[in-house]
């Protein structure tokens, strides 16, 4: 962990702020306000806690894809743990990657909109990940049309 560049992370960690600044303000602001159904002084509100925990998520899930791209080198799995170490190669750890995957790059994403959306932890609940997950099939879509859950 000595050769970890901290400062590119943290770079990288407050480029969500202004990424979002440009999204949520100038570019789609007010038809981000419209359908979520948040006001100006609304949306004002909490704005430097919001701000705050946006970016320790931002930094937890840009620092997870650096643990996994570059302190790995970015070499495939079987070279990482060595393709003749076969307990690497079950279903559970293929598992745990990918919880590790949900809670350290999904999960941030997920509670820093539902923060910005001044929601409830519930917005985050299994049944709105599953219905989210079978958009992407065709099939049950309501995950884009929750408004006040």
């Amino acid at each position: 962990m000595e050769n970890v560049n901290w400062i590119a992370l943290i770079v990288a960690a407050l480029s969500t702020l202004v990424i979002g600044f440009l999204w949520y303000g100038p570019l789609f602001g007010k038809a981000w306000m419209k359908e979520t159904g948040i006001t100006e002084a609304q949306a004002q509100k909490g704005m430097p806690l919001r701000f705050g925990i946006s970016v320790v998520l931002a930094f937890i899930a840009v620092f997870f894809i650096y643990a996994n791209s570059v302190i790995t080198g970015g070499l495939p799995p079987d070279d990482v743990h060595g393709i003749e170490v076969t307990k690497f190669h079950t279903f559970g750890h293929g598992v745990v990657h990918g919880i590790m995957a949900a809670l350290f790059m999904a999960m941030p994403v997920l509670v820093t909109n539902a923060l910005f959306e001044q929601k409830s932890f519930k917005y985050i609940d299994k049944r709105r990940i599953l219905d989210c997950h079978f958009c992407h099939y065709g099939r049950n879509c309501q995950c884009m049309d929750i408004k006040n859950n």
